[in-house]
């Protein structure tokens, strides 16, 4: 029995509107596609994924009371460096930060996944300088 390893993949460029759509399930769908998970000759220990172009960045939705109750927090690693964003700020000042640390968290924390989410591009307009890749749109 031989076994089948798929060489260097082809790399497809796509384009995701986020406008309107719940941030964790759009994380969900663009770590997918990220993965490769969506192409016949996935390999979970190979870089298979698309590049991910996400545009609107700033239109996401947050379901519930995410809005006013998630807080998004970082350490410095000093005594006190604790900050801590609420989520209708982030949304404000950096909302393409969100998308790329809601998909982050879908990613595996290795060598590979450090890969993965630099495939990942996130812009907070609908304008993007990608448009020599020519990216596929999509509908999520």
């Amino acid at each position: 029995m031989k076994t089948y390893f798929p060489k260097a993949a082809q790399n497809d460029w796509l384009l995701v509107d986020a406008q309107g759509q719940t941030v964790g399930r759009l994380a969900t769908q663009i770590a997918q596609l990220l993965r490769g998970k969506h192409k016949i000759d996935y390999t979970p220990n190979q870089l298979g994924g698309d590049f991910v172009v996400v545009v609107n960045a700033d239109k996401v939705f947050f379901s519930g009371n995410k809005l006013e109750q998630k807080i998004y927090t970082r350490y410095s690693g000093y005594q006190g460096g604790l900050k801590e964003i609420p989520a209708k700020v982030m949304l404000a000042k950096h909302p393409e930060r969100i998308i790329r640390r809601a998909v982050w968290g879908m990613l595996p924390k290795n060598r590979l996944g450090r890969k993965m989410i630099r495939r990942l591009k996130v812009y907070a307009g609908d304008s993007h300088p990608h448009a020599a890749q020519q990216p596929k749109e999509l509908e999520l």
